[in-house]
């Protein structure tokens, strides 16, 4: 079995992540055991940095025992396999403006142990000041104002030398401009604050997506 990045797996073109809780289904996703190990196969067509890193990305940045701020986390699916990849000395801290999502959210977190449920807006961070400062923040909000969310997260919790890592989606930012055209426009406005290390489209797995890996450097520059 391949291990392209700490925490990660893959196997006759699978993505895998070793099961925090062993036997436990989180989504209904398929079990594999090899060498007395319990592996969860992590679908790219389900999972945006699954579909990055299928599509060939060279800086995943999550690892073990890293803190993780996911802004987005809908019910819980990505939320998961972050939790295997960063294990029992790491946490998710996982926010969602969804009550119906946090509902399907709130089961996994409490089996795992690792993840924090935040019933939260992403757009206003001091609403859960209380966490610690994270190694990385994630963001996956379908929202017009995506780059300026990082931005506002990453001031707040990000600490020195931190990574950050978005799937932006282009359709939730102008349902009328050309993807390509909003992805470029987007990725501009992210460079004020961040210094972005790759990015790549998400075809054929997401439509109009492109998933983006950055250093926090912010200009001084207030995003419009």
């Amino acid at each position: 079995m391949d291990q392209p990045f700490p925490g990660v797996f893959r196997e006759r073109g699978r993505l895998m992540t070793k099961n925090l809780v062993p036997g436990l289904r989180s989504y209904g996703e398929e079990l594999i055991a090899a060498g007395g190990v319990e592996y969860r196969v992590w679908d790219p067509s389900r999972s945006k940095p699954a579909a990055a890193l299928m599509n060939g990305l060279r800086n995943f940045p999550v690892r073990p025992g890293m803190k993780v701020l996911y802004l987005g986390a809908a019910n819980g699916n990505t939320v998961s396999f972050f939790s295997d990849i960063v294990g029992s000395k790491g946490v998710v801290y996982a926010v969602e403006i969804s009550d119906r999502a946090i509902r399907d959210l709130l089961p996994m977190a409490e089996r795992r142990g690792n993840v924090v449920p935040l019933l939260a807006n992403a757009r206003t961070p001091r609403a859960y000041f209380w966490i610690e400062p994270v190694d990385i923040v994630y963001e996956d909000v379908a929202a017009r104002d995506q780059a300026d969310i990082m931005a506002w997260n990453c001031k707040e919790f990000l600490h020195h030398g931190g990574v950050a890592a978005i799937a932006i989606k282009a359709r939730s930012i102008d349902v009328v401009a050309k993807p390509r055209d909003v992805i470029r426009t987007e990725l501009e406005k992210l460079s004020r604050n961040f210094k972005v290390a790759e990015h790549m489209p998400l075809e054929p797995y997401e439509k109009d997506h492109e998933f983006a890996v950055m250093a926090y450097a912010p200009s001084g520059t207030a995003l419009g």
